[in-house]
C-alpha cells in the first residue's frame, strides 16, 4: 500500500516527493505521472465517465517501467515514446474520471515567424520617433553605418546572451534568465547590478512615455480647440506643394529673416495670452495634467487588464511607416551630399555628434534582458540564432525606413535640415489629420504600456527588497510618485526624448549589453580551455566600447 501511494517513476534523487500535490500547475511530467485506479476497484454501481482504453493502457505501461526501474536506477527510465506529451497529460480521479492539466510548466512552442515578430514588436519602441533626428545628428551617411553597425554589434551582443545559459553545464538552467547568469558568476555584484541597469532601462522608457504622453496630449488638445474655434494656423506654418506642411519650431528667426515667419512662433510670452493658452501648455499644465489619469493606473494590484492592449504596439509602428511613406511620396527628396563642410540648408556627411545616435541606437536595439524567454518558446530551437538574426534584420530595416525617408523628405530649403526634432511627429502641425491620428493611437497606446512599466519596476524592486511584490499599498504609493516625479520633471524642463534615450541606452547598455556578456563569454570560454588571444581581445573592446559610448554622451 506504501508504494502504491507514491507517485509513478518519481525520483528519489531529486527530493521532490509530493510537495506540490496540491497544484496542477506544478506538475512535472517527467517525474509525476498520470495516477489510474482500475475501474474493478471503484465501489460505485452508477454511471460513470471512465477513462479512455488508450489512457488505461499508457497508464499499463508507466506501471510496468515503474517497478523496472529502482529508486536509483535511470538505465529503465521509460523511452520518450511512453511518456506523455504535456498537452496529454491528464489526473485519474479515485471515480474514473479523466481530468485534462490546464496548465503545465511547458507552454506552447511557437514556430518561428511567430517568435521572428515578437521580437521585432518588443523591440520596436519610442526610439524610431527619434531615427531622423539620430542620424540628422551623425550625418546621413555616417548615420546609416552606423545604424548598420550597431545593429550587427548588438544581435552578436545578444547571441552571446542568448547561449549563455547553455555554458553551465553541471546545473539545471532551463529556467534561468540573464540576471540569474551574472548572479552565478559574479554572485551578489552581478544580480544587484543587473537588476539596477535593468532598471535604468525600463525608467527610462517610463520617462520618455512621461514626456511623449505630453507632447501626443497637447497637441491632441491643440487640435480640437482650433477646430472647434476655427482657428487657422497656416500664416505661421510652412507649405509645400499647396499639401504639405512641415514647421520648425522654436527656430531662431535670426538665421534667415526671409523665411521667419513661416515658422510657429513661441505665443505665450506675448501679451495677448488666452486663457487656453494659459491652462494648456505641453511644458507648464499639461504633464501635471496626466497624474490625475495615471498615478490610480499604476496602483493597481495586477497589471493583466493592461497586457490585452500590448497589440497595439504593432498597429502603432505600422500607421507610423504608413504616415512616414505618404509624407515622402508628397513631399519628395530634398538631398544634397556636403561631405565635411556645413551649408546653410544641409548638414555634413560626417558629424562629431554621431554619438548621439550610438546611445539613442543602444536602447533602440535593446533587447538583452528578456531575450532568452522569448526565444525558449521557440518550436524549432536550432533556429534560433537565425530567427534572432532575421528579427535585428526586421528591426534594423524599419529604424533605417523611418529614419532614412524623413531625413530625405525633410524640406530643405527653404527649412534647415537642423530643424528635425528628437521626435519628428512634431515637425508637422497640430492641424495635420495623419498626424493627429498618429499622436491619438500613440497617446491611448502608450497609456496602456505606462502601468505594464511601472509593474516590471515595481515587481523587480519590492521584490528584491521586500520579498514582496506588494509589500503594502503605501510602499507601492511612494514608489510610484518618484516614478512620475522624474517624468514630470524631465517634460517640464528637459523634454528632448533623444537626450534621455541616449543616456539611458547608453547606460543599461554599459552592463547589460557589452561588459555582462562579453566577461561571461571569455569566463566561460577559459574554463573550458577555449579562449584563443583574438576572442579575449574583440571582447575586451567590446567593453571598451561601451566605456566610451557612455562616456561620450556627456561632452555632447
Amino acid at each position: 500500500m506504501e508504494e502504491d501511494c507514491r507517485p509513478l517513476l518519481s525520483s528519489e534523487q531529486t527530493g521532490e516527493g509530493y510537495m506540490h500535490r496540491g497544484s496542477t500547475d506544478s506538475l512535472d511530467f517527467k517525474t509525476k505521472r498520470p495516477f489510474h485506479v482500475e475501474p474493478n476497484n471503484i465501489i460505485d454501481d452508477g454511471p460513470q465517465e471512465k477513462i479512455s482504453a488508450e489512457a488505461a493502457v499508457l497508464n499499463n505501461r508507466l506501471h510496468y517501467y515503474s517497478r523496472l526501474m529502482g529508486s536509483s536506477d535511470r538505465l529503465l527510465s521509460p523511452p520518450d515514446h511512453v511518456i506523455p506529451q504535456p498537452d496529454d497529460i491528464y489526473i485519474y480521479s479515485p471515480l474514473g474520471t479523466a481530468f485534462k492539466v490546464p496548465g503545465s510548466d511547458h507552454p506552447a512552442k511557437n514556430p518561428s515567424i511567430i517568435t521572428i515578430f515578437a521580437v521585432w514588436n518588443t523591440m520596436m519602441g519610442t526610439s524610431i520617433l527619434s531615427m531622423p533626428w539620430g542620424i540628422k545628428q551623425a550625418g546621413f551617411t555616417l548615420g546609416v553605418f552606423i545604424v548598420i553597425f550597431i545593429g550587427l554589434l548588438m544581435l552578436y551582443c545578444c547571441y552571446t546572451v542568448l547561449k549563455s545559459p547553455k555554458s553551465i553545464s553541471h546545473i539545471d538552467t532551463s529556467d534561468w534568465e540573464f540576471p540569474d547568469v551574472c548572479q552565478y558568476y559574479f554572485g551578489k555584484v552581478g544580480q544587484w547590478s543587473s537588476l539596477m541597469f535593468s532598471m535604468v532601462s525600463l525608467i527610462g522608457a517610463m520617462v520618455v512615455y512621461w514626456v511623449l504622453m505630453s507632447n501626443f496630449l497637447f497637441n491632441t488638445g491643440q487640435f480640437i480647440y482650433n477646430h472647434a474655434h476655427n482657428i487657422s494656423e497656416a500664416d505661421s506654418e510652412f507649405q509645400t506643394n499647396g499639401s504639405e506642411k512641415v514647421i520648425c519650431p522654436n527656430m531662431d528667426p535670426g538665421r534667415n529673416e526671409t523665411i521667419s515667419t513661416l515658422y510657429l512662433s513661441d505665443y505665450r510670452n506675448t501679451s495677448d495670452v488666452s486663457s487656453f493658452e494659459q491652462y494648456w501648455s505641453k511644458t507648464d499644465t499639461v504633464p501635471f495634467y496626466l497624474i490625475i489619469l495615471l498615478l490610480p493606473l499604476l496602483c493597481f494590484r495586477s497589471a493583466s487588464f493592461f497586457a490585452r492592449f500590448t497589440f497595439l504596439g504593432t498597429i502603432s509602428v505600422v500607421y507610423l511607416i504608413v504616415l512616414v511613406t505618404v509624407k515622402a511620396a508628397r513631399l519628395g527628396f530634398h538631398l544634397e551630399f556636403h561631405w565635411f563642410d556645413k551649408t546653410q540648408f544641409y548638414v555634413p556627411e560626417f558629424r562629431s555628434l554621431f554619438p548621439q545616435l550610438t546611445g539613442v541606437l543602444t536602447l533602440a536595439f535593446f533587447i538583452h534582458n528578456c531575450i532568452i524567454t522569448l526565444m525558449k518558446n521557440n518550436k524549432n530551437q536550432e533556429n534560433n540564432v537565425r530567427d534572432l538574426s532575421v528579427a535585428y534584420l526586421l528591426v534594423g530595416l524599419t529604424y533605417l525606413y523611418v529614419g532614412v525617408l524623413i531625413f530625405a523628405a525633410f524640406p530643405s530649403p527653404p527649412l534647415f535640415k537642423d530643424c528635425i526634432q528628437p521626435n519628428f511627429l512634431d515637425n508637422f502641425p497640430s492641424s495635420d489629420i495623419m498626424v493627429f491620428v498618429a499622436r491619438t493611437f500613440l497617446l491611448f497606446q502608450m497609456i496602456t504600456v505606462y502601468p505594464l512599466l511601472g509593474y516590471l519596476v515595481r515587481v523587480q524592486i519590492m521584490g528584491h527588497i521586500f520579498g514582496n511584490h506588494y509589500p503594502s499599498f503605501f510602499h507601492i504609493l511612494a514608489l510610484n510618485i518618484v516614478i512620475i516625479g522624474a517624468g514630470v520633471l524631465m517634460a517640464r524642463f528637459y523634454p528632448n526624448i533623444g537626450s534621455i534615450i541616449r543616456f539611458s541606452g547608453a547606460i543599461c547598455g554599459l552592463a547589460l549589453v557589452f561588459v555582462f556578456p562579453a566577461l561571461i563569454h571569455m569566463i566561460s570560454l577559459r574554463q573550458q580551455g577555449k579562449l584563443s588571444v583574438v576572442s579575449a581581445i574583440f571582447h575586451s573592446f567590446l567593453i571598451i566600447l561601451g566605456v566610451a559610448n557612455l562616456v561620450a554622451q556627456f561632452f555632447m
